[in-house]
């Protein structure tokens, strides 16, 4: 495995889709970059994080996995006891747990998050609550820095997240980022998760970098892909150069 390049894997989170990465995707393509969105489930930490491992397995090829959000934790739970196929993560506006932190827990730490006051929920027929994000709300609160007009169809198309999901602590106590080396953006103006919570992280993460984008929202991804990308590069640069030495 270690002989084929690596896929960049995207993972979304909450309030979000896949499609939210197609300016990454974009500018990766350019550069001659495999990536790959992938679907995230949004039910439960280990459920979403099981269902990463296998279409990780199934790509058959060395992965630097990107999340955003939520997507944090279910990277760093995909990518723990070491999980030989993953060889670096990007951190985008994303949490980096530790054993048992949940992305509640987290998003608290810090004062500045007004996630909560923007949430409706509803009940499923399996159990619990699923949550989304008021339409007249998520402009400014998720995604303040697009035009209105993308904004709306954001908002559209966000996938609700179970309350489980963001309730649940990180099940392991080998997360990804103790033993692989670690990338982070951050907005500088999240209103979903406070900049200094993600600042952090990323220092307890011992991170290789840090991006802080001056006056970007949550989505920060769509926003401004070419940070994002040129992060994800450096990334891929950098376990290229770690594989050979």
């Amino acid at each position: 495995m270690s002989e084929k390049s690596p896929v960049v894997v995207l993972v979304h989170g909450a309030f979000a889709e896949s499609s939210s990465w197609y300016g990454v995707i974009e500018q990766l393509q350019a550069r001659g970059v495999d990536a790959v969105a992938v679907a995230n489930p949004l039910r439960s930490v280990r459920g979403d994080a099981t269902y990463l491992r296998d279409v990780i397995a199934g790509l058959d090829r060395p992965v630097l996995l990107v999340g955003h959000s939520y997507a944090g934790i279910v990277i760093t739970g995909a990518a723990g006891a070491a999980n030989p196929a993953v060889v670096g993560l990007v951190y985008v506006a994303g949490f980096a747990p530790d054993e048992n932190e949940s992305a509640f827990e987290l998003s608290a730490r810090h004062p500045g998050s007004t996630l909560g006051d923007a949430l409706t929920a509803y009940p499923v027929t399996t159990g619990g609550d699923e949550l989304a994000i008021r339409a007249e709300s998520f402009h400014q609160q998720f995604c303040a820095d697009v035009p209105a007009s993308v904004a709306a169809l954001m908002a559209s198309t966000q996938r609700p997240i179970t309350q489980q999901a963001l309730t649940d602590g990180l099940p392991t106590d080998q997360p990804g980022w103790k033993s692989l080396p670690s990338w982070f953006v951050i907005g500088e103006d999240d209103r979903n998760i406070p900049a200094a919570e993600l600042r952090a992280e990323a220092e307890r993460a011992g991170a290789r970098a840090v991006v802080e984008v001056k006056g970007a929202s949550h989505a920060v991804a769509v926003s401004h892909p070419e940070v994002v990308a040129e992060t994800i590069l450096d990334a891929l640069a950098a376990v290229t150069s770690d594989q050979a030495a």
